[in-house]
């Protein structure tokens, strides 16, 4: 892994967004340094997909500052976000399913293309160099994620797991520095799970990427995560590294709903965690 620079990839300062009288993220500061995993938990309605949203451009905060690798992105279009360097997937799978693997993966490269439709027509040398450079580019990160047997497959024909890496092979093919992650095991057995793990480590260490994750199974985040934030009602109440905020008796009152004060031993227990979230109490 490299070693982290001294500029943070990632810098949100005092991020507010409100949808009329509801506060979805308060007054959010985030810090994010090069080559880390950093995840964003908090109970259901927290505000962590709204700050995805608003780190993506989907959404624009009222108050504060997003830096990305020091330059300012509030404000700016999805699409000019992604091509400075920020890419994302979805809780629900975004693939085109009447789409081959390998089409797939060559949307999310296309996203750098230089070459415009007139280049296209008439076939420009600069439009032929272009495109086979982003299918040399889909092929290896088919190679890479392990489906480039698959890339005449239609995506929709591939299982649960093989959709996701896909889904992340698409945002790798817009060449990231940072890739923001939304419940990347949602949906996933155990044994798809433990995969997931394994590739999102890959992911930081073999392609040097910053990962911003969401994810609701505590298992995943205490178990590759670098750094954790906590949120609740829009506002961060909690973070550190894992073994720090599995301690925190805030971060057990907003997951369990005891309060901080009657909590004796400070220890969060991960299962229980993941369990109270998928039967909805969280």
């Amino acid at each position: 892994m490299t070693t982290p620079t001294e500029q943070p990839v990632l810098l949100a300062s005092h991020v507010t967004k409100r949808f009329g009288g509801l506060v979805a993220v308060s007054d959010l500061d985030l810090t994010i340094m090069h080559c880390q995993i950093a995840s964003v938990i908090g109970p259901n309605g927290a505000g962590k997909t709204t700050f995805f949203n608003c780190v993506s451009g989907f959404y624009t905060p009222e108050e504060g500052e997003i830096r990305f690798l020091g330059h300012p992105i509030q404000g700016l279009r999805p699409d000019q976000i992604t091509a400075m360097g920020i890419a994302r997937t979805y809780q629900n799978i975004h693939l085109f399913s009447g789409m081959t693997v390998l089409e797939n993966v060559m949307v999310g490269a296309h996203a750098n293309l230089r070459s415009g439709p007139l280049g296209a027509i008439l076939r420009l040398p600069i439009n032929s160099a272009e495109e086979e450079a982003a299918l040399a580019k889909a092929y290896s990160l088919l190679e890479f994620i392990e489906l480039a047997d698959d890339a005449d497959t239609l995506a929709t024909n591939l299982p649960y797991g093989a959709q996701r890496r896909l889904e992340i092979a698409r945002a790798l093919a817009s060449d990231p520095r940072l890739l923001l992650l939304d419940e990347p095991t949602a949906g996933m057995n155990p044994q798809e799970t433990e995969a997931a793990m394994r590739f999102i480590q890959r992911l930081r260490d073999e392609r040097d990427l910053t990962i911003l994750l969401i994810e609701h199974d505590m298992s995943v985040v205490m178990g590759i995560s670098d750094q954790v934030t906590v949120l609740d009602y829009g506002r961060k109440i909690s973070e550190g590294t894992p073994e720090q905020v599995q301690r925190d008796p805030l971060v057990i009152e907003a997951y369990l709903g005891a309060p901080a004060e009657e909590l004796v031993s400070g220890f969060l227990d991960p299962s229980r965690v993941t369990e109270d979230v998928e039967h909805g109490t969280a």
